[in-house]
């Protein structure tokens, strides 16, 4: 049977059309923390020629769909942002790096600070979080709007707030120590750290009250505590 021109040329145009469906497939994959091999939830994954997005669930774990040779970019806060090229068929693992110029400060990491890298560390994040800038030149104050809405400063600004807590809760822990809690009420060792996260007082009122004060408190507190 022979075929006409023009239904040849249809043919073929049918056939690079349906040529890239194709080739589609769904593209898996697990992001890692390169330094740890810890999991990452909830990082930003996008295919650059389709502009498909995902992210990553719980485990890490992504599903996307991709051609051969398209190329995947890893968004994350804190880390830098990578790219993927998908060469082959399977499950594939990404590793994202620490961004060391923009790091998200977590609490365990708060908690192994030095007294004096906490407070190196709020003078920079308080620095980093300014959202008005003192104008040499036109005089007077004048708000950015780079540092108010920008990524970096907010997430210094969020960093501050974890800081502040953590260098106010070490001060009410120095005047609320475990030698003071025990001298009022009979705690075990593993009561006692429950108890005093539970209920550390607020920093104005430690450095305030009278030792009869603390006492009342902790006797409040102690009955608190036992009927829960």
């Amino acid at each position: 049977m022979k075929i006409s021109t023009p239904l040849l040329g249809t043919l073929v145009m049918l056939l690079a059309l349906l040529a890239p469906a194709a080739h589609a497939q769904q593209v898996k994959g697990i992001v890692h923390e390169l330094e740890s091999s810890q999991r990452l939830k909830d990082v930003l994954v996008k295919n650059l020629r389709t502009n498909e997005k995902t992210q990553t669930d719980s485990e890490g774990n992504f599903t996307i769909t991709a051609d051969i040779n398209d190329l995947l970019s890893f968004t994350q806060a804190g880390y830098e942002i990578d790219t993927a090229f998908i060469y082959e068929e399977g499950v594939k693992r990404v590793y994202l790096v620490r961004d060391q110029k923009n790091i998200v400060i977590d609490e365990v990491v708060i908690s192994r600070l030095t007294d004096s890298r906490l407070v190196a560390e709020i003078e920079k994040a308080r620095n980093e979080g300014k959202t008005v800038d003192a104008s040499q030149n036109r005089g007077g104050m004048r708000i950015s709007p780079s540092r108010l809405f920008g990524r970096q400063s907010k997430m210094a600004r969020n960093n501050l707030k974890m800081l502040l807590t953590e260098q106010n809760n070490r001060k009410v822990d120095r005047l609320f120590s475990n030698q003071v809690i025990r001298a009022i009420v009979p705690l075990s060792d593993t009561e006692l750290p429950l108890f005093r996260e539970q209920f550390r007082p607020d920093l104005d009122f430690i450095q305030t009250a009278s030792p009869e004060d603390v006492r009342i408190y902790v006797l409040d507190a102690y009955s608190k505590f036992k009927s829960n």
